[in-house]
């Protein structure tokens, strides 16, 4: 089949977990016989020139990237909030030249699958339509309203909750529409999937979580020394303020039983306003690493400590493959069927969530069999190559 990919993100270097999402699913699709190209906003926020991405991926999959700019306006930000009903979020993806290129694409080729990778393609779905006979579906990382929903909840600004309850109104119609328009959804997990279901999408459907190719993620042996460590986007809002609840609820419980312990942080674009929180004697705030995986080796226990989110946490993922125990909360967990206490350590309460951590970090045993166990379960539910063959089947089938 030939698929064309849409993305509102070029998808390398898979830095963050929606492009290691994107590019091992792409990968996948190529490997089980399909022939892809994928088509991306090329942002200001995240550039990447697509001639210096390596020559043996170039060969095996065909990026084209459109250069742009959709970073937040205060103006248009007004504009929208003033004078429309759409949800600027999306709408700062709404592109002429990709457009542009999008109509050169589907006038020039024919595809048998459009898949696009989260809501925001959905801005082009007239266009798609008008220029395609192909099957379009909707890749559905989360479900992105939601998030806001849940950041509402968290929110103690009265204008800010005005704001984000707006705007989480605004995406949750957005959303819905397109995956609507969609000819079939492929879910990221189980609770997503029923999500969609309940709101009365009945398309064709397929569940396939983020997938990692396990031979990329070799195991090492635990580092001496307490330490735990957090890697993610810090210009996500979830992550701030998953990492601001840990610092206020639970890091200084951590220091009165383990004055040596250090506490490593990684994660770009993180604000001004943030950094200054992360500026503690057992802090060190490392920025945006350049090689995750070493980053993530170097330390003993990964903690994520998410409040609001949706869909599945791909950094969790590659923790638990590197051989690293994960300390959780409920959300963090969402999408991952993983057991509490097996092979992941899922808890709330910020004082039962230190008291755990604490223990972990001082049974080298313990923390070796969870290691092992973990592994064990990203080999079992989260190899991309089957995932990959899974969705390829599932789209010949509903030709």
């Amino acid at each position: 089949m030939k698929i064309l990919i849409l993305t509102n993100k070029l998808p390398y270097p898979p830095k963050d977990g929606g492009s290691i999402a994107t590019l091992n699913m792409i990968t996948g699709l190529h490997d089980a016989g399909n022939q892809i190209t994928c088509l991306a906003l090329n942002t200001n926020k995240h550039p990447f020139p697509v001639k210096n991405i390596p020559r043996e991926l170039g060969e095996a999959i065909r990026f084209i990237g459109v250069d742009c700019n959709s970073a937040i306006r205060p103006l248009h930000l007004l504009g929208n909030l003033l004078f429309s009903r759409e949800p600027y979020i999306a709408q700062r993806f709404n592109i002429k030249a990709f457009r542009t290129a999008l109509t050169k694409l589907l006038q020039e080729e024919a595809f048998d699958i459009i898949q696009m990778e989260g809501p925001y393609p959905g801005l082009y779905l007239d266009l798609i339509r008008k220029k395609s006979d192909a099957r379009i579906s909707l890749r559905a990382h989360n479900v992105e309203h939601l998030i806001w929903e849940r950041k509402v909840l968290n929110e103690k600004s009265l204008l800010k909750r005005s704001y984000l309850t707006n705007m989480a109104k605004r995406l949750k119609r957005y959303e819905l529409e397109v995956a609507q328009r969609s000819d079939a959804l492929i879910p990221i997990s189980e609770w997503d999937a029923s999500y969609f279901r309940e709101h009365g999408l009945q398309k064709p459907s397929l569940i396939i979580p983020a997938g990692l190719y396990l031979e990329n993620y070799p195991q090492t042996e635990l580092p001496d020394g307490p330490s735990i460590f957090f890697i993610g986007a810090l210009d996500w809002l979830p992550n701030q303020e998953g990492l601001s609840w840990f610092l206020c609820n639970v890091f200084d419980r951590l220091l009165s039983e383990l004055p040596e312990l250090r506490f490593h942080v990684a994660g770009r674009n993180a604000p001004a306003h943030f950094e200054k929180i992360l500026k503690h004697p057992n802090i060190s705030y490392h920025g945006e690493v350049e090689d995750a995986q070493s980053f993530i080796k170097s330390y003993r226990v990964m903690v994520v400590p998410l409040l609001t989110g949706s869909g599945i946490r791909v950094k969790i993922l590659e923790g638990m493959a590197l051989g690293r125990p994960v300390v959780t909360t409920t959300l963090g967990i969402e999408g991952i069927p993983a057991i509490n206490r097996q092979n992941i350590v899922v808890e709330d309460d910020p004082n039962i969530f230190g008291d755990l951590l604490i223990k972990l970090l001082a049974d080298p045993q313990e923390q070796e069999r969870m290691l092992n166990e973990a592994r064990d379960f990203v080999s079992r539910y989260f190899d991309t190559f089957e995932l990959s063959k899974r969705l390829s089947q599932f789209y010949k089938t509903e030709e």
